[in-house]
């Protein structure tokens, strides 16, 4: 059997690979300090698995859900924008229910794009939105993300040629891998770049809940205009520990939403409907489990920086999501040093180049276990002598 050319023109797929070098070290049986995952280490809080148990036992939820998506959580999507960041949202054609933010930031080139047309991805990013425009065989560019700018792109730099033919740009704050958020002046700017330019604009927010220091996180549906060009996804997975669910949802442009939505029916049937219930009752319920789930990790975030410093690891605290983008020393590349780590440290880390070409220099550290495991992950770095206090 042949692969199509489509599956030919997927890029490698970054995490697997992460996860086999990792569990093989798990295998031979080492004690390895996983920094490396993505995978939130706390459980789904017990009020919305209750739901869920409460909700199986009705044979109502047996049956094929609507395709589009339960009433009940269209509106409590709606309801949450407009309790948490004051934006109001139809319920009826301006939410899309997805079966995790994932699979709308894959489908969206599909939907909206058509082959060789452009879009803007930002670089380091998400490695999953180069799957997108593998399968929609689109064509790319990639926005420099750098310290220097805050790790924002600057769209000073987009060439008039790419303004022109660009009909989709992604954005992700706070951002994986870099931990950087990003301002409602910045959102405001993006609006104004894609009314000027009539691109389309897909803000992913999956770590929207997570923001350190006091500062809440902004939503690209806060800025003015934000709906005229543009939508948002939004995950369960990391504000409320629902990642192996698979649930998720895009808010904004009606036409967007509707594209999403006529891929889908054609995709898919629709996501268990107990499951959607509880995803419901996670958004409109009281929201102290995710302040919690903040608290803790800022506190881990904490401890590593101060361990980092501590051992002449000259980092810089990330403002919100649960990673950080730490330099790699001089005389090491970004998957050099990775290897180095896990082989002589037994600690895993992420690749900055895993990101793309401009996370070189970089490795992406998770906030996803116990202050002990962060502490006793730095002494064993520490002990390599690789930095100077």
């Amino acid at each position: 059997m042949v692969f199509s050319d489509r599956l030919k023109n997927l890029p490698p797929q970054f995490f697997a690979s992460l996860a086999l070098k990792v569990a093989y070290a798990v295998n031979e049986g080492r004690d390895v300090i996983n920094l490396g995952q993505g995978n939130p280490d706390q459980p789904t809080p017990l009020h919305i698995v209750k739901a869920l148990q409460k909700a199986v036992e009705n044979p109502e939820t047996h049956k094929y859900s609507p395709f589009r998506g339960t009433d009940e959580l269209r509106q409590a999507a709606s309801d949450f924008y407009k309790q948490q960041y004051d934006v109001t949202i139809d319920p009826k054609t301006e939410v899309a229910i997805l079966f995790g933010a994932k699979a709308g930031l894959v489908e969206l080139p599909l939907a909206l794009m058509n082959e060789d047309e452009l879009m803007l991805l930002p670089d380091p990013g998400y490695p999953d939105y180069l799957s997108g425009a593998g399968l929609a065989n689109v064509n790319y560019e990639t926005m420099p993300l750098s310290a220097e700018n805050n790790y924002l792109p600057d769209y000073g730099n987009l060439t008039e040629e790419h303004k022109r033919l660009a009909k989709l740009i992604y954005l992700n704050y706070p951002n994986n891998p870099t931990g950087a958020t990003a301002s409602l002046e910045f959102f405001e700017e993006t609006i104004e770049l894609a009314k000027e330019s009539d691109i389309k604009v897909v803000h992913d927010f999956a770590y929207g809940a997570i923001g350190f220091d006091g500062k809440k996180p902004v939503s690209y549906m806060q800025a003015k205009g934000a709906k005229e060009n543009g939508i948002e996804l939004y995950t369960m997975s990391k504000t409320y520990n629902m990642a192996g669910w698979r649930v998720g949802f895009a808010v904004g442009n009606k036409h967007m939403i509707e594209a999403i939505n006529l891929i889908q029916d054609h995709l898919y049937v629709g996501l268990f409907p107990a499951v959607q219930h509880a995803a419901a009752v996670a958004l409109t319920a009281d929201q102290s489990c995710v302040d919690d789930l903040v608290k803790l990790y800022e506190q881990r975030r904490e401890v590593l920086i101060a361990e980092c410093k501590r051992i002449g690891w000259d980092v810089t605290a990330p403002g919100g999501s649960f990673f950080s983008w730490l330099p790699v020393p001089e005389g090491y590349t970004s998957e050099g040093f990775t290897e180095f780590l896990l082989e002589k440290a037994d600690v895993a880390v992420a690749a900055g180049n895993g990101f793309g070409k401009h996370g070189e220099g970089y490795v992406r550290v998770g906030l996803l276990v116990d202050e002990k495991r962060i502490k006793e992950a730095i002494s064993r770095i520490e002990k390599l002598s690789i930095f100077t206090r």
